[in-house]
């Protein structure tokens, strides 16, 4: 069995996310290893997802002034110093004995947005009390209504800015690396925002196997468009759609009343075959401001530099979401860890930025990929 190293790294000589990703490798324990960076299947499409942005030739301006540029971004309401949330992701204890709060932590520093998992495995009142950064929550609609009914009113309480509904995920995805690195959870480790609600005999389910098995009742096979409509009805906060590929889906989601759509596949991590985020983010994003020329448009998925977040802001999106690199940072060096995460995303972004030409965000747009 590999042992994880608890030599100190020094951050100042993680140069870029794959450095990041490479240490934080000798640290985890194998278990949250798989459970962090397995995909679905053969894991075709969480190969597919980073694989996809790097193929984006950008077709960059010459001889424009770029002395003076700003990386800032106005995106769901919220003023924000680069367009990058940290994306929901589950459980941060795994990395970090702070868990989500260090994650929260290294937002306050950075002003960077968390959207907290309803996976987290901290409560969510504590992570909002932990940070000055925007909180949104994401949420499933399970077999117990009632669940979500709480969430979202904690949420509101909490002063959370948002909530994302997960839809890509009537039954959890079948990931081999989980089984294969025997997932469970470890003692002292839970959903705790779920347990809090979760009714009879399943707020005690299983605590080993696949996380189909240990959590399947926290979503459900008969979720429709209806339940996002009876969600946008019932809260003040604006609710996102994640987890949306198609045109069609992104428009419908806007009449239900969400506020705008995140595209994703899950990460790779649910219907292996889905198609990379970067193919998907421009019919989307289209579509969604077509229903809504205000609708918010967010994207996941395999984004691992400042250029690649320029990419997607080209084809479209308001704003990025990073979901492994934070769970590396946190690996890493906790806090520290997650804030030289998004440092190296900010210079890198602010570096393409002057490369290509773009003065501000709003420079950003399709001809950098070729399309004037």
């Amino acid at each position: 069995m590999i042992t994880p190293s608890s030599d100190p790294i020094d951050l100042a000589t993680l140069l870029d996310l794959d450095d990041v990703e490479a240490a934080a490798a000798t640290r985890l324990e194998p278990m949250a290893l798989g459970y962090y960076a397995g995909g679905a299947g053969e894991e075709r499409t969480l190969r597919r997802n980073r694989e996809a942005w790097g193929e984006l030739d950008l077709w960059h301006r010459a001889l424009v002034d770029v002395a003076d540029r700003s990386t800032a971004a106005h995106v769901l309401g919220l003023d924000l110093p680069i367009p990058v949330f940290v994306a929901p992701t589950a459980l941060h204890r795994l990395a970090h004995p702070d868990g989500e709060l260090a994650t929260a932590r290294a937002c306050s520093t950075t002003g960077v947005p968390m959207v907290v998992s309803s996976l987290a495995s901290t409560l969510l009142e504590d992570v909002c009390a932990a940070t000055d950064a925007p909180v949104l929550l994401q949420l499933y609609i399970g077999l117990h209504r009632e669940v979500a009914v709480a969430l979202v009113q904690r949420a509101e309480a909490a002063g959370c800015a948002g909530i994302q509904l997960t839809v890509d995920t009537p039954v959890w995805g079948e990931r081999h690396r989980e089984r294969r690195s025997g997932f469970h959870l470890p003692e002292g480790v839970d959903v705790v925002n779920l347990r809090r609600h979760a009714p009879g005999s399943d707020a005690t389910g299983p605590v080993t196997g696949g996380i189909g098995e240990i959590l399947g009742w926290t979503v459900s096979p008969s979720v429709t468009w209806d339940d996002l409509a009876w969600l946008c009805g019932t809260t003040s906060l604006p609710v996102l759609t994640k987890g949306l590929c198609r045109a069609d889906d992104a428009r419908r989601a806007i009449g239900c009343g969400a506020a705008g759509v995140v595209v994703s596949n899950h990460g790779g991590r649910q219907l292996d075959g889905a198609p990379a985020t970067a193919r998907s983010i421009g019919p989307v994003a289209l579509a969604a401001r077509e229903a809504d020329e205000h609708a918010t448009v967010l994207v996941d998925g395999g984004v691992r530099t400042g250029a690649d977040v320029l990419r997607a802001l080209a084809m479209g999106a308001d704003a990025v979401q990073l979901g492994r690199p934070i769970l590396w940072g946190l690996a890493v060096g906790g806090q520290a860890g997650v804030a030289r995460v998004l440092e190296l995303v900010a210079d890198d972004l602010d570096r393409a930025m002057a490369l290509a030409g773009c003065v501000s965000v709003d420079d950003i747009t399709v001809d950098l990929l070729g399309s004037g």
